[in-house]
């Protein structure tokens, strides 16, 4: 029996995503963020004689999922397909596949539990590692270092493009601090570890860190994350992509997790409503419940949006 510590996620909206995509027998799912494979379990014994075809930008969690969920696919009769790659390549996995259409898409705009708690990775700010942040992962890529991912846009960004970076991608207001820090920090030596930022973003702060609700480090090093992996830019590519990724009648559901993510989703999907594409099956985002955050508080801010394609596809 699998437990959450084995797999290492969480999947959040679990009842809900499924309820939304609705998938049924022979149908084509594409999994655009499979991640450790908890929606897909789910819902493979849904789709006897489907195709199911996961997508995650990180070879290592592909490769954990599809052995996770090659056991489940086989005992339903379903085809998993698993490729590696970012949205933006959703189009050419779907083709390679052969599937050109889609009765279900899921997006979920997280990431998974065990990419934040792997201090290697270099996401957190609670555990002190080297300041990476690529989704994608060290593999075919440069080590970690003050030229790489996180590490080489502190330590290379003039102060005005850094501080609007942290502004854009973190909604921080002490941007311009924060980034006035960093510079000062770094005319002395690289920084090169999640501690190190961590606590310049303390120091920027001051005494007000101490009655803010969040950690002083969290705007920054979303806004980083953001930057390092082109997260907006690929979710924009999907979005663009959407209405001609799907069969008429086929679902998406999209889960976002903060309001840069939310906001281009929701503006999207009533672009789509209006043009006559598609049919918006939740008016509001759809959160999870009390039992759900209780137990896994990162879902308290995940957002839930579907759609139903209504026409044919146009491209």
């Amino acid at each position: 029996m699998e437990n959450d510590e084995a797999v290492g996620h969480v999947p959040v909206l679990l009842d809900e995503v499924v309820a939304v995509l609705s998938p049924t027998a022979g149908d084509v799912v594409v999994d655009c963020t499979l991640g450790r494979g908890g929606h897909a379990a789910a819902m493979l014994p849904l789709m006897p004689g489907g195709t199911y075809l996961g997508l995650d930008v990180d070879a290592g969690n592909a490769r954990f999922a599809e052995a996770r969920l090659r056991p489940i696919a086989a005992e339903h009769g379903v085809r998993l397909v698993v490729a590696t790659g970012n949205f933006a390549g959703v189009r050419a996995a779907m083709d390679a596949a052969g599937a050109e259409a889609a009765d279900a898409l899921l997006a979920d705009l997280g990431f998974a539990s065990n990419q934040m708690d792997d201090p290697e990775r270099g996401f957190s700010f609670m555990n002190d590692g080297p300041l990476d942040m690529r989704l994608g992962g060290a593999e075919g890529s440069p080590p970690p270092g003050p030229e790489h991912g996180a590490a080489g846009l502190v330590n290379t960004l003039p102060e005005k493009a850094l501080a609007d970076l942290i502004y854009r991608y973190g909604e921080e207001r002490l941007s311009r601090r924060i980034a006035r820090k960093i510079v000062e920090r770094r005319s002395e030596s690289p920084i090169e570890t999640t501690g190190e930022l961590a606590e310049l973003c303390r120091r920027a702060y001051g005494p007000a860190g101490r009655n803010s609700k969040i950690h002083p480090a969290t705007r920054t090093f979303q806004a980083l994350r953001i930057a390092v992996n082109g997260e907006l830019e690929v979710l924009d590519a999907l979005l663009g992509a959407l209405p001609g990724l799907l069969k008429p009648g086929g679902r998406a559901a999209i889960i976002s997790f903060h309001s840069l993510e939310d906001r281009p989703v929701k503006q999207a999907f009533l672009k789509m409503q209006q043009d006559g594409f598609v049919e918006r099956l939740t008016r509001k985002p759809i959160t999870a419940g009390p039992q759900e955050t209780a137990g896994n508080p990162r879902s308290r801010s995940a957002k839930l949006r579907g759609i139903k394609r209504i026409t044919a596809n146009s491209n």
